[in-house]
């Protein structure tokens, strides 16, 4: 239960981090024993590349203690929704955390907020809602896969999340959300093949006081045929964003100076001949990463009005 509060020791049933460096991070679950491929219960040891952790010994220790491995060491962490999202088991193309920031951004989410979610996937975008929204709010998420539902439905019970979200099977673009949830939520956050099979549901789900709609597409196409369903729909402020991260190094870098003595000597600024390179200047600047990450999605949030004023404008 390492997500539902921070932590000061490890116990067993936690899930862990173990950081090996900034690039090599798991997570798994602290259990003395591991069902192995025969399905026979062994010894749970966890191999890395920097040789062998016995599970069981961590428990009793500090979040943030330096462990010994066979041939290294490591630290241990309480895991967060960013650091779940780099070292979770996919099961689905998953949304990482510059988009996922964005889309909470701009759904307006608080603690106490009701969204909505489709689809579960691997959970990733799961947990940084969850956090968001608890302890009063609650997260209604749904997948059409319903092995995927079993599976996230077991890890939110293990990371003690529970009682923040409920998980259900269930094909929402020929079902909708169902009639406990009509005008209930306050957001609605769509990643489906077809989103704008799902819009009017999402009108029905939101609350009479107007709520966010938020929406991730990776083709423009997608996003066209979106949009137009929700101006459609009555939806106003619509915009589409797309977050690509850059990546910016700090370092020095010297600069050759001039050899202002040789100006006695009338030369040209380009026959002038710079200092030693002992002699040169070393300044602090940033300098870009020579390739940018590719492509993710294309973000589409949009603003219902209260009901009232749809009223009104259709009239």
């Amino acid at each position: 239960m390492s997500f539902e509060k921070t932590k000061k020791i490890i116990e067993e049933g936690d899930i862990i981090v173990l950081y090996l460096g900034p690039q090599n991070m798991h997570s798994f679950e602290v259990t003395e024993k591991i069902l192995n491929k025969k399905g026979e219960y062994v010894d749970n040891v966890f191999q890395t590349t920097y040789g062998a952790l016995k599970v069981p010994s961590l428990i009793g220790k500090e979040y943030g203690s330096k462990v010994e491995l066979s041939k290294g060491w490591a630290f241990v962490i309480q895991p967060t929704p960013e650091l779940w999202t780099t070292t979770l088991p996919h099961r689905t193309q998953i949304i990482y955390t510059p988009d996922i920031s964005l889309i909470i951004h701009l759904l307006d989410l608080v603690p106490g907020s009701i969204a909505i979610e489709t689809g579960t996937g691997s959970g990733s975008l799961s947990h940084s809602l969850i956090r968001t929204v608890r302890p009063h709010g609650h997260l209604y998420t749904f997948d059409f896969h319903e092995k995927r539902v079993e599976i996230a439905t077991e890890e939110f019970t293990k990371h003690g999340l529970k009682d923040y979200v409920s998980v259900q099977h269930r094909d929402v673009c020929l079902q909708g959300f169902g009639d406990d949830l009509k005008h209930k939520a306050d957001a609605v956050f769509l990643d489906l093949p077809h989103p704008w099979l799902v819009i009017d549901h999402a009108v029905d789900a939101l609350k009479k006081t107007g709520g966010k709609l938020c929406s991730f597409s990776p083709c423009i196409e997608q996003v066209q045929q979106t949009c137009i369903k929700l101006k459609s729909a009555g939806f106003v402020d619509i915009k589409t964003h797309e977050c690509l991260q850059r990546e910016l190094t700090v370092h020095y870098k010297p600069v050759p100076q001039l050899n202002l003595e040789c100006l006695k000597k009338k030369h040209t600024i380009e026959d002038m001949p710079l200092r030693k390179s002992e002699d040169q200047e070393k300044i602090l600047t940033v300098s870009h990463s020579p390739s940018l990450p590719g492509h993710t999605g294309y973000i589409t949030i949009a603003t219902l009005p209260p009901l009232f004023a749809r009223i009104i404008i259709d009239a």
